[in-house]
């Protein structure tokens, strides 16, 4: 679905990635984690078109994608939730989902995935009218998954969902990934904390300094010791079959 191969990027001289492969295969959920300034927001963004990677080639569903549009990636099927949410806090609820789906052309299927997302998230449901502002950071949360899941995309990408949020919530918001990919969606996912990942995930990639250190299978990581020693800089790149 998605290959990423030698993907540098960075900020003027500043090369936040270095040289990165990653692949995304239909139906996987792969986290990305690693410490601050490892690159792993860098990462979404020259997938999502935020920003012009500098080298190196991203194919989506086999179409090289590198430097287009968000709105073009966008109706291409990718769908991101950036850091922090970024929900419109002073519309409602009901107004940030609608946004969600103004790209489709299909108003009817719109509103028939609204009505199925609104039973998926009954909390959005009940507050439905009210300002989004208003919500629970877990809340927004949720509002920002639902309004990604409205653009019907084909592979949503999450950055750090557990945030800022308590345990509880955190469990929440893994419960939503896990329904939403048990119903077909491919989901990559950054996080900074590696706790909860590995009941969740398919495969995992450690990114450190802008390179990947370590990738693997979550059976492959479940024990964590390679997984700790690639996020805090114990050795060099390596898969955890080798």
């Amino acid at each position: 679905m998605l290959e990423i191969r030698g993907l540098t990027a960075g900020y003027g001289r500043l090369a936040a990635l270095k040289s990165v492969d990653l692949e995304v295969r239909k139906g996987e959920v792969i986290f990305v984690v690693g410490p601050n300034g490892a690159g792993k927001s860098t990462l979404l963004k020259s997938i999502s078109g935020l920003m012009a990677p500098t080298g190196g080639t991203l194919v989506f569903n086999g179409e090289p994608i590198a430097g287009q549009s968000p709105e073009k990636l966008c109706r291409k099927g990718l769908a991101l939730v950036p850091e922090g949410r970024s929900i419109f806090r002073t519309l409602t609820v009901q107004e940030n989902l609608l946004l969600g789906g103004m790209i489709r052309k299909d108003k009817a299927e719109a509103a028939a995935d609204l009505e199925r997302v609104l039973e998926a998230f009954p909390i959005l449901k009940s507050r439905y009218r009210g300002v989004a502002g208003h919500l629970s950071g877990g809340e927004q949360q949720q509002l920002a998954i639902a309004r990604a899941i409205l653009q019907r995309p084909s592979l949503m990408m999450i950055d750090e969902p557990s945030l800022g949020l308590a345990p509880l919530v955190i469990d929440q918001v893994y419960e939503s990934l896990r329904q939403l990919n048990a119903s077909g969606l491919t989901l990559l996912v950054v996080e900074q904390s590696t706790a909860r990942i590995l009941d969740l995930a398919s495969r995992i990639y450690v990114l450190r300094n802008g390179h990947v250190a370590l990738e693997g299978s979550a059976s492959e990581l479940a024990d964590g010791h390679a997984l700790e020693e690639a996020y805090f800089g114990y050795g060099d790149r390596q898969t955890a079959h080798a």
